[in-house]
């Protein structure tokens, strides 16, 4: 019998939170079924297993990231549109951080075929280096690299690993001005 109150949409949103408090590594089947006060059976009327749950954590977070990335890139391009873009993206991950290791499991394309998040974010990312003239294969090659200096970074800072009187904030902006020099010269040999 299904619980009134609890829907499929209810549990992400509560996995979420949960992410957030807690941590990614949190969120399971019965910490849902406790917070609903209900039996970790009764979830699967709406879930198939955890690993579905997890997927759709990873959904509803890139959804949300993507929303606040590409409301901050609208109408910018080069470094502006750069800047504007790392920090929505640094933003929303020091926000909700449970969230944000989300979407950084991997994912089988399969498991996603029917939804356009990921491509979404790929959009978002390539448009943004469009204004830097690049083309394929520099912009999968240029994302790549902007993805892995955006979540080492934010990896570090929200271990506390960033402990040095520098404040973290100059730091972002200095490491985003690097970033923009190499994109600006990235066919240069630069």
């Amino acid at each position: 019998m299904v619980r009134a109150g609890v829907t499929a949409d209810g549990l992400v949103r509560a996995a979420a939170e949960l992410a957030d408090e807690s941590g990614f590594d949190k969120v399971t089947v019965s910490a849902l079924a406790r917070r609903f006060g209900v039996k970790d059976a009764s979830l699967y009327s709406h879930i198939r297993n955890l690993r579905d749950l997890r997927v759709r954590l990873a959904l509803l977070a890139s959804a949300e990231m993507n929303d606040a990335i590409g409301t901050a890139v609208a109408g910018r391009s080069g470094k502006e549109a750069l800047v504007a873009f790392a920090d929505a993206y640094r933003d929303y991950a020091l926000a909700h951080p449970g969230r944000y290791a989300a979407t950084q499991q991997r994912i089988d394309p399969e498991e996603v075929a029917d939804t356009a998040v990921f491509l979404r974010a790929v959009e978002l990312t390539h448009g943004m280096l469009r204004g830097y003239g690049l083309q394929e294969p520099d912009l999968t090659d240029a994302g790549r690299l902007l993805r892995s200096a955006f979540h080492g970074y934010i990896h570090i800072e929200l271990s506390g690993g960033f402990a040095h009187s520098r404040p973290v904030a100059e730091s972002w902006a200095r490491s985003l001005d690097a970033l923009h020099h190499v994109l600006e010269n990235w066919g240069n040999g630069s």
